[in-house]
């Protein structure tokens, strides 16, 4: 796993950043989802954001550790 990333010269936590992404796009899906007639069917909506949130910050660190390695940066 990639311990810390430079983002234009500041060295930040990698699981932050894929924190921020995760939120992101737990959001934009919250978001989308919202529109559906949904909300009478599901028992507690802060759960599904807490369970998106959390699938989305997996997802992106799992990718992340799988995809990064292989980049080289000089």
């Amino acid at each position: 796993m990639i311990d810390e990333l430079d983002i234009f010269g500041v060295y930040m936590p990698a699981a932050l950043v894929w924190a921020i992404i995760g939120g992101i796009l737990a959001f934009t899906v919250r978001l989308a989802l919202q529109r559906l007639p949904l909300e009478r069917q599901l028992w507690q909506t802060g759960l599904l954001d807490i369970a998106l949130f959390l699938l989305f910050w997996w997802g992106v660190s799992a990718l992340a550790d799988l995809l990064l390695p292989l980049v080289t940066i000089r």
